[in-house]
């Protein structure tokens, strides 16, 4: 295993915040443009603690996830500064806690917190693990020029190039559909 589970899961987290702009999301559209849709999304993902459910927190959230996407773009040294900031910004202390079936794992803040400062911080405490073990090139952009999505390569050999089967397919045959003409 490359990272612990708590940590895969706000990479997985990350990056799925990140693919709901609208450039880099599926459907081409703001994918959290109202409270309801950023309710959904949290459900989707499994995302527990306080949620405001209102216009504020949903402005918070989407400036946070425009922080985490430009992260991606950064090389691992430079990114480091960032990631204390999103840490430090919040005053997070790490601590063990197991709650909803899950074994300890790490939080550094809050349940209670403001949801746009637990995702930043929870965020951080996975990149901060991708930057210790010297893996923040298992963060990339799809490989798909059409696209502009996000992911963490989980994979064991770190070949992963697509952000979804659907870019992957549709790359594939394209690709296919090139030799084809060329024979």
């Amino acid at each position: 295993m490359l990272f612990a589970p708590d940590t895969i899961d706000s990479l997985v987290f990350a990056a799925a915040l990140a693919n709901t702009h609208p450039g880099a999301s599926r459907s081409g559209d703001d994918e959290l443009a109202s409270p309801r849709q950023l309710t959904e999304f949290l459900d989707q993902q499994g995302y527990r603690g306080r949620f405001d459910r209102d216009d504020a927190e949903l402005a918070e959230v989407v400036e946070t996830r425009s922080q985490i996407h430009d992260l991606w773009e950064l090389r691992r040294d430079d990114a480091v500064p960032h990631v204390n900031r999103l840490l430090s910004d919040a005053s997070a202390m790490p601590f063990l806690v197991r709650h909803d079936g899950l074994d300890w794992h790490v939080h550094a803040v809050a349940l209670s917190a403001p949801l746009a400062e637990r995702i930043r911080v929870e965020v951080a405490m996975g990149l901060l693990d991708v930057i210790r073990s010297n893996e923040w090139e298992r963060l990339r952009s799809c490989a798909a020029e059409d696209c502009t999505g996000v992911f963490v390569d989980l994979s064991r050999n770190g070949s992963k190039r697509f952000c979804s089967v659907r870019c992957s397919n549709r790359v594939n045959m394209i690709e296919h559909r090139a030799r084809v003409a060329q024979n």
